[in-house]
């Protein structure tokens, strides 16, 4: 069971990227997916979520209006749009999703029942 993020690099403020998070070993149809930030210094922060169904979606009031999530379990990814990005937002990002069981419409961001975690993608925004 593994995650990989991936679709991070530099952009210039006020610009967009769209993180990938990708399973391998294990169908992401049946799980959610949330989306971390970690700057050095720094404690990691929950920043959105997506339940298996799509239905629900979580996001922390420093990304909520800029960015969205969605997901094409036909081809086992989840995507994480940032629009508006802001130097605050640079930060390596990670997705992690945990095991069940739990419902189609849940997802959170509570980083110790996550149990599946990828390897980070850098997020640099800066001009």
């Amino acid at each position: 069971v593994q995650l990989q993020a991936s679709g991070g690099g530099l952009v210039q403020p006020g610009g967009s990227l769209r993180l990938s998070c990708t399973a391998s070993g294990f169908g992401l149809e049946y799980y959610y997916i949330a989306w971390f930030r970690q700057t050095p210094g720094k404690e990691r922060e929950g920043i959105s979520c997506i339940s298996s169904s799509g239905d629900s979606r979580y996001f922390a009031d420093s990304v909520k209006g800029r960015f969205t999530m969605s997901r094409d379990n036909a081809k086992n990814t989840v995507y994480l749009q940032m629009n508006s990005l802001e130097p605050d937002d640079t930060a390596v990002y990670y997705c992690a999703t945990a095991d069940g069981p739990y419902g189609s419409t849940w997802c959170n961001v509570n980083s110790n029942v996550l149990n599946y975690w990828g390897k980070g993608t850098q997020v640099t925004v800066s001009s």
